[in-house]
Formats: C-alpha cells, sequence, structure tokens
C-alpha cells in the first residue's frame, strides 16, 4: 500500500494521525470491537476502564505484541523459523510503533538465586566496585594485603637520590634434588654471571671452583643473591626505564614473586608480587570473587544459597516465651538429657545468666552463650555435638532428625560468598554487610563514603550507576528492602518496580514502556512519587502507557484513554480520550462519573459493634517493635499504613499461622510474639485468600475451580448425541483421556522451547485449540458446543444457563465479585493475581452456608479493580458478614479504608520506622490522627 492510500484509509477512520503519535487501527484482541485509537508519543498515557473492558487487551496483547512479534522479524532465519508462528495480533494496522517494553506484575523469577540486588543491577556494579576499590584485609592482623608489581619497584628507584648505586637481586635457592653446582650451571645459562654475598659481588664462574661460600655458617648469617642487573640512579630515559623494567619483570620471574633492591650499602628492600601476609595467601580481587552464582566465589559449603541443612533454632527453641529454666530449649528434657538443662542453670550463677526470663528477652550475648557455652557451663552446641558422637545408637539419630531443617550457613553466615571475597572491603564493610543494609540506609553509606583520589577516580562510573538505581529504588517506594531479599519472596507489585529500576538505568529513550498497574501494593504517599519516576521516563524521550485505576495516577497523566462502557462482551470500545478534565467533562464514562464524585463508593452510615476480638501480644518479628494488636470479629477490619510498614509480618507471618497451630492445623513458621488471646474457639476456621494462583496446572480455570464444571459435563452427557455415542461426563473433562484432543492433551496449545528466549505458546494444530476430538464437539446444548461454552464469558454463560439453575446459582458468585468478564474456561495462569484472590472469594460465596464462623484473611484485594467493581467487591464482603463471618483487609485503597468497621494503621514509616501502632478506630477518627500517613491520603 503506498503512503497516499495509506493516509486516506487513516483519514477515512476518522482518526487525525501526527508522526508523533503511535496509531492503532481495526484492534479486533478479544472483546476490542474494531478500536481505532490514537496514543500521543513521549507523553504519559494512561489506559483505565472497568475490569475486563479490554486495556490489557489493546495494551499487551496489540501493542506490545506487536512491538514483540517486528522485533522477532528481525532474527535470525534460525529464531524465525519458530517465531514465524507467532500470532499476529488481530489488528488492521498499528503506525508510529516504537521499540515496546512490557513491565508486567508476575514475579518473574522463582529460582533461590536471584536476589533484589541482582535484578536490579545493583549487585553487578558492587562486585565490579570491589574488584577496583576494594582493600583486602587480613583477618590475623587487620592490615591491608598489598602487593608490588614492576610499576612499584621503578618508582622506588627513580624516587632515588641521583648518583645511589642499585642492585636488582632475588634470592640463590637451591631447589630440591639438585646440588648447588646444578643449580649455578643453570642460572649461567639463563645468561646471570654474578651473585652478591656479605656486602661483595662473586663471579658464578668463580664460585664453582669453591662452592663453600654459599654454605652458611650459621642460621643468623646474610643471604645470598643473584644479581639480576646494576644501575646508577638519575634522571632516567625512555631506554633506560625499558631495561629498568625487564630487569625487574625476570627478577619478579626468577625470585617466584619475591625480589630485592640494595641502595649503595643499605639493607636489601623487600618486594613481593605475592598477595601475601600474616602467612596466608589471598584472592585478588576480581569480579567472580564477588559472584555466589559462579563456583569461583559462590561459598563451598551453601554453594550460593546461604542455607544448609543443619541444626534449626527455631526447633530447638520452638516457644522463645519460654525461659530457659521452664524448658525453653526443647531437646533438654527427660531422665538422662534433662541433664544438659540443670549443669546450665547451676553454672548460670557465676555469669549472672538470667534463667528465669523468657528466651525472646535475652540479649544477643545471652543467646549466644546459651548456644555456645562457657567456662561455667556447657550450652546447646555442646549438647549436639555429642549427640552427633553417638549416631551409632538409633535413639540419638531419631533425636538428631528433630531438630534438623534448613539453618543459616555457619561458614558464610548467610552472605553466600567465601570467605576469602568477604576480606574484601570498602569503607570497613564488606559485600555481604552492604547487601544486608534496607537500601535507604546503603544510599545513606555510600552518600557519607570517603574514598582515595585515586579509589574515586576508579570508581567514578561505578558509583554514578549504584546511586542511580539505589535512589530509583527509593522513590518507587521500596527503601525498606535489602539487597539479598530474595526474589521469589517479593510481591507482584515489588517485583514490578524492580523491573521499573533496571529500566530506567539502561536510560533507554524512544522507547515504548506498558506498565501494568504499578500502583499496585503501594500507599497514596509512595504512588506520588512513583508518578515523578514515571514521569522521568517520560521525559528521557519515552512513551509511557500505564494501565492503572488510581485516581491519582490520572491527575498527572497528559492523556487518558477510558475503555468500556462494561466488561466483556459489553465492553472493548474506547470510550472517552484526553485529559483528566474531558474525561471527568465526557458524560459516558463511567470513570469520568467517579472521578467528578456523581458516583461515588458510599462509607457505611454506621459503623458495626463488636464484642468479640482476638489480641496479638509483644509482636516483634522483622520490625514490629513489641506491639499488641487486637482484631475484632464479625466486623470488616482493615489494616494499612506505608509500604513495608508491618502489615503483611503482622498478619501474614503471626496472626495467620499462630492461629492455624492453636487450631491444631499445618502452619508455617510463626513470627515472633509472646501470645494470642482472645476468643479463639469462637473461630471455627481461618482461610486466607490470597494472590497466589489458583490451580499449579495450566488445564486448571475458574469453572472447575468453584466447582461448576460438573454439573456443565453432566448437561452435556444428558444430550442426545451424547446417550447415543455412549458419552460420559468424563468425555467432556479436558483432565483425563477420553473426549480430549490427544495431541495437545486438552491444553489447547502446543509449547516449542526456544533455550535463548522465552518459550512460545503455540496454538494445537490438531484440534485448533479446541482441547477436545471432533465428535465431541458435535455434542452441543442450546446450539453450542461444550468448547464454545468455555469461551464464554461468566455474564455470558450466566444468560445461556438460565434456565439450569444448578449452573447459574454456582457462576453467579464469579459476576458478583467483579469477574463477569473472564472466561468460563480461560486458564489460570493467565489470571492476576488479583483476578484469582477474586476467584477464590467467588468460591466461598457460592458455598452453601458454611457451618460455624470462617476468619477471611484478604491481602490488597483491590488489585487490578476499578471504582465500579470495588463496590461490588465490598457487597461481597457484606455478604460474608451478613453470613456471620468475620473480614480482615490488607489494604491500601481509601475506598476500602473507609468503608471499614475498624481501622488499624501501621507506621509510620517503613522498615526501622515503622512497625508500631499509629492508630486502632473507627475511619471516622482516623482523619484527626497526626501521625498517620494514611489520614492525610483520607
Amino acid at each position: 500500500m503506498n503512503t497516499s492510500t495509506k493516509k486516506k484509509k487513516i483519514a477515512e477512520a476518522g482518526v487525525t494521525n501526527s508522526d508523533n503519535s503511535i496509531l492503532i487501527k481495526g484492534a479486533r484482541v478479544h472483546n476490542l470491537k474494531n478500536v481505532d485509537v490514537e496514543i500521543p508519543r513521549s507523553k504519559l498515557v494512561v489506559v483505565t476502564g472497568v475490569s475486563g473492558s479490554g486495556k490489557s487487551s489493546l495494551t499487551i496483547d496489540t501493542l506490545y505484541a506487536e512491538g514483540q512479534r517486528r522485533y522477532a522479524e528481525s532474527l535470525s532465519a534460525y529464531a524465525r523459523q519458530f517465531l514465524m508462528r507467532m500470532d499476529k495480533p488481530d489488528v488492521d494496522f498499528i503506525k508510529g510503533l516504537c521499540p515496546a517494553i512490557a513491565i508486567e506484575q508476575k514475579v518473574i523469577s522463582r529460582t533461590p538465586r536471584s536476589t533484589v540486588g541482582t535484578m536490579t543491577e545493583i549487585y553487578d556494579y558492587l562486585r565490579l566496585l570491589f574488584a577496583r576499590a576494594g582493600k583486602t584485609i587480613s583477618p590475623v592482623s587487620g592490615n591491608e594485603v598489598k602487593k608490588d608489581d614492576v610499576t612499584d619497584v621503578v618508582n622506588a628507584i627513580k624516587s632515588l637520590p641521583h648518583g645511589d648505586k642499585v642492585l636488582i637481586m632475588v634470592e640463590f635457592r637451591q631447589h630440591k634434588n639438585r646440588d648447588v653446582k646444578e643449580e649455578l650451571n643453570i642460572l649461567i645459562q639463563k645468561g646471570f654471571s654474578r651473585l652478591y654475598a656479605s656486602g661483595e659481588t662473586l663471579h658464578i664462574e668463580d664460585t664453582l671452583e669453591d662452592v663453600s661460600v654459599l654454605t652458611p655458617k650459621s642460621k643468623k648469617a646474610a643471604p645470598v643473591y643473584v644479581l639480576v642487573d646494576r644501575l646508577v640512579a638519575k634522571d632516567f630515559e625512555e631506554d633506560d626505564l625499558h631495561r629498568m623494567a625487564d630487569s625487574v619483570n625476570t627478577a619478579f620471574f626468577e625470585g617466584e614473586g619475591e625480589m630485592y633492591i640494595q641502595v649503595n650499602s643499605d639493607k636489601p628492600r623487600h618486594f613481593s608480587n605475592k598477595f601475601e601476609l600474616d602467612g596466608l595467601t589471598f584472592e585478588e580481587p576480581v569480579p567472580n570473587l564477588f559472584s555466589f552464582n559462579n563456583p569461583f566465589g559462590a561459598c563451598p559449603t551453601c554453594e550460593g544459597f546461604s542455607q544448609v541443612l543443619g541444626i534449626d533454632a527455631d526447633l530447638v527453641i520452638p516457644d522463645k516465651r519460654l525461659s530457659v529454666y521452664e524448658g525453653g530449649v526443647a531437646p533438654w528434657k527427660g531422665e538422662k538429657l534433662g541433664w544438659w538443662k540443670e549443669q546450665f542453670i547451676k553454672g548460670a550463677k557465676r555469669f549472672d545468666f538470667p534463667i528465669h526470663s523468657p528466651i525472646i528477652d535475652l540479649t544477643k550475648e545471652q543467646y549466644n552463650t546459651l548456644w555456645k557455652g562457657n567456662a561455667h557451663a556447657q550450652g546447646i552446641d555442646d549438647f549436639f555435638k555429642e549427640v552427633e558422637q553417638n549416631l551409632y545408637k538409633v535413639q540419638y539419630r531419631v533425636l538428631l532428625s528433630r531438630y534438623r531443617g534448613r539453618t543459616q550457613c555457619p561458614d558464610c553466615n548467610g552472605y553466600r560468598l567465601r570467605k576469602e571475597a568477604l576480606y574484601v572491603k570498602i569503607g570497613g564493610k564488606n559485600i555481604g554487610e552492604l547487601c544486608d543494609m534496607p537500601v535507604k540506609d546503603l544510599n545513606q553509606w555510600f552518600a557519607d563514603l570517603k574514598l582515595s583520589e585515586h579509589d574515586r577516580q576508579l570508581a567514578k562510573r561505578i558509583l554514578i550507576e549504584i546511586n542511580t538505581r539505589l535512589k530509583t529504588l527509593l522513590d518507587v517506594g521500596l527503601g525498606y528492602l535489602t539487597l539479598s531479599r530474595l526474589a521469589n519472596s517479593l510481591s507482584g507489585g515489588e517485583s514490578q518496580r524492580i523491573q521499573l529500576t533496571r529500566s530506567l538505568g539502561s536510560n533507554l529513550t524512544n522507547s515504548l514502556y506498558i506498565l501494568d498497574e504499578p500502583s499496585i501494593g503501594l500507599h497514596s504517599r509512595d504512588t506520588a512519587r512513583l508518578i515523578e519516576v514515571l514521569k522521568e521516563l517520560r521525559n528521557l524521550g519515552n512513551t509511557v502507557v500505564v494501565v492503572e485505576h488510581d485516581e491519582m495516577m490520572m491527575r498527572e497523566a497528559d492523556y487518558i484513554i477510558d475503555m468500556g462502557p462494561l466488561a466483556s462482551h459489553l465492553g472493548g470500545e474506547v470510550i472517552a480520550t484526553g485529559n483528566y478534565d474531558q474525561i471527568v467533562a465526557n458524560k459516558k464514562s463511567l470513570t469520568g462519573k467517579y472521578l467528578s464524585g456523581e458516583l461515588t463508593i458510599d462509607a457505611p452510615k454506621n459503623a458495626r459493634k463488636w464484642t468479640r476480638s482476638v489480641t496479638v501480644q509483644g509482636a516483634r518479628q522483622n520490625n514490629l517493635q513489641n506491639i499488641d494488636v487486637t482484631f475484632p470479629l464479625n466486623v470488616m477490619c482493615v489494616v494499612s499504613g506505608v509500604s513495608g510498614s508491618g502489615k503483611t509480618t503482622l498478619v501474614k507471618q503471626i496472626l495467620y499461622p499462630a492461629l492455624q497451630k492453636i487450631k491444631g492445623e499445618f502452619a508455617d513458621k510463626v513470627g515472633l510474639h509472646k501470645g494470642v488471646t482472645g476468643d479463639i474457639d469462637y473461630i471455627s476456621q481461618i482461610e486466607m485468600v490470597d494472590q497466589n494462583p489458583i490451580g499449579k496446572s495450566s488445564r486448571s480455570n475458574p469453572v472447575t475451580y468453584i466447582k461448576a464444571y460438573d454439573e456443565i459435563r453432566d448437561l452435556f452427557a444428558k444430550q442426545p448425541l451424547s446417550k447415543i455415542r455412549g458419552f460420559q461426563p468424563k468425555h467432556f473433562s479436558f483432565n483425563v483421556d477420553g473426549g480430549r484432543c490427544d495431541a495437545c492433551k486438552g491444553e489447547g496449545e502446543q509449547i516449542v522451547e526456544m533455550q535463548f528466549l522465552a518459550d512460545v505458546h503455540l496454538t494445537c494444530e490438531v484440534c485448533g485449540g479446541k482441547r477436545f476430538k471432533e465428535e465431541v464437539l458435535e455434542v452441543t446444548y442450546k446450539g453450542k458446543s461444550v468448547y464454545d461454552v468455555l469461551e464464554m464469558s461468566v455474564d455470558e454463560a450466566i444468560e445461556f444457563f438460565a434456565d439450569v439453575k444448578d449452573v447459574s446459582k454456582k457462576i453467579k458468585p464469579l459476576s458478583d465479585v467483579g469477574l463477569g468478564y473472564v472466561k468460563l474456561g480461560q486458564s489460570s495462569d493467565t489470571l492476576s493475581g488479583g483476578e484469582a484472590q477474586r476467584v477464590k472469594l467467588a468460591s466461598f460465596l457460592g458455598k452453601e452456608k458454611a457451618q460455624g464462623h470462617i476468619l477471611f484473611i484478604f491481602d490488597e484485594p483491590t488489585t487490578g479493580l476499578h471504582f465500579h467493581d470495588i463496590k461490588k467487591l465490598l457487597a461481597s464482603f457484606n455478604a460474608l458478614i451478613e453470613q456471620g463471618h468475620s473480614i480482615l483487609v490488607i489494604e491500601h485503597n481509601t475506598d476500602v479504608i473507609k468503608s471499614a468497621d475498624w481501622v488499624l494503621d501501621l507506621g509510620p514509616e517503613a522498615g526501622d520506622g515503622g512497625g508500631t501502632l499509629v492508630f486502632a478506630g473507627r475511619p471516622a477518627d482516623l482523619k484527626k490522627s497526626k501521625e498517620s500517613y494514611t489520614a492525610k491520603f483520607m
């Protein structure tokens, strides 16, 4: 198509296009209805709309997918033979597209080797910094380990007063299995002619006749040297310097790393190019020495994983609230092993050990004494040494196995590196200690770092890169993380903001960045800082497209695209475009109505009263500062606070596992606290509704999770054609052989492994992605096959199965929680964290009224929700409370906080500056709190 024809087509489409915008014409991916849209370049563009309105279809599945496809076309023919089957997005054309980068919410790394430091590339720069400017400190004397090179010796000679006589020498050595004469003959063959002994110069050939000169008379006798060169100090010319450097090089080689220079008749001065001190040989700092992913640098004990199988302190002292006297050390009990406890208690008098204090209250020194023991009493380590000496007895083997678990590596103290790497320090700290500092402290440490002029020149460029990335981490609200934090322990929002840090560090320009809800998990205070980071990315000349529901983000955007009007088949259109004011003024826009206040999420008139509660006492895990917190029951309680203030620690690491243990269920390790009291017996069950995927298999989907697919399969098995062909409900399942496609095993797609690139998912060629055999698909209900039903959205299916009450009743809760747009058969691994969480919520809503009282714990359930959907979610919460259950929500969204009956606000800051209970009470009273950051945004 020539240019004029193309321009004519664009004009006909009714879209004005200029060279400084990206034009999408006729997008039909998923539920998009032949959408035409113009995205201005070098601007911050927000794409908003209700959940399921087509935002991700437009940005990720159309814009980014086309960017990827165009990149693939630039690859080699070998790579393209697989990639040519990459589906082109269903779009007429996209004009003005620049290189596209998508930053999604997925936790991108599951490996235990990946850390925040490696993901942001800060660790790579730290390795380089330590290799270039690090000082190796001997653990014996605490002195710096240095080595001399040729330049050091040449400079020493150049600095001598003119006229000084200089001898370059190496010590004469007699090697094993050689006599003195043989040694001298070898020296002659190498071209040496003189020796130097006791202030005299000797010819080697003369010495061959009488070798007694070389036999020391006593141990204190002066050594004999081989003379390499003789010089007189002066203003050396270039040729002289070359000769001197050659001689020094030869001397280092002959002396196996050691050489001497004698000036006039002074004592010979020693030089060594070996990296040695205090009788120890050290490794020279190179980047790989500081890499725990490289066998050269990794700790040989834990192989760079930081943990080994050893004695687990949490199993040895399971309840830190007990004292030593009360039996806090679990193995020290019984008739025989109780002796260890008795001897410790007797010895404790002599060194003033508090045997009646809870172990949790011991100082660091006292806790170490309990483990390591001292002259007066034997500790836990001594106990296990004795156990290991008796392992030939079966009862001791059983005893040891009871207390073994994953524990910190004793050799590297969890730093992952070999000890030689940890001898290298900058500013008194090794690389492991820097990685254990929170980012905000590390940033300050680098600001205060003093380096010598030479080191500063070496490290100048490296420090710029480190400081830029640390600043960005602070700007996106991650100052509380440490660089050693494992990547697989991060939330989706944290992971996305770390990728953003890496992208900013690369300083790309003229690129298209597509971000999927980067404000997830962020307090409103941190969202403001995130917006500044996105503007910085835009100011570099990039186009930043953000899929977002946050009102602050919309206010700051240069351009907004509002999708809708509703979800799924009722959405997929561009409702409004323009700046914030234009969206607010647009009567068609649902988003605009919420922004203008025409539609609102109303807080309940009166907060519910509560009489029952559960209290966590003395919580001090991570940054929690020994706080007591009361959680009310039979109401909706919200835990708020800035990111990193301790919300997740309090709820998910202390309250949840502690209640599970009390109920006799299996639970993860419980965080440090003194106890949980209150109406625990009133709670019959605790349900954690988190954002983990709803199924491990790619065949798992919403309709199977809420158990509605069983009724659908029964319905199809009852159809006349099924009875004729002998089909049973199992033939309509894609999890077992029978009716499913044999080629793709009911997956609907086949995966091509690309080795160095991401795996490519291709539609199954046998069934065309329909998952079932042809004869099974011929069975229909109301003209629809089982594949057609799985392709329906929840809302469409409710209409379709209106007369089959068993089916419609089971799938209705999905619509109630705002998932009306999700396809019944959509693979669970394509659901976002927030969607997976709401599918779990729907499964509870769909159950017959549960017996007893359930405490539901939600972790940021508004993830990925539009104002309109938050309204539905709150209605679902109220439905559960009406059934007699309790809701506990960790949340930043101000609409949810306003709708709560009770708010617990942690803070005031993140990390060390948080961990205290700033406010507990009704949302109406929170606004009066002076300390709370949440109050300022209410």
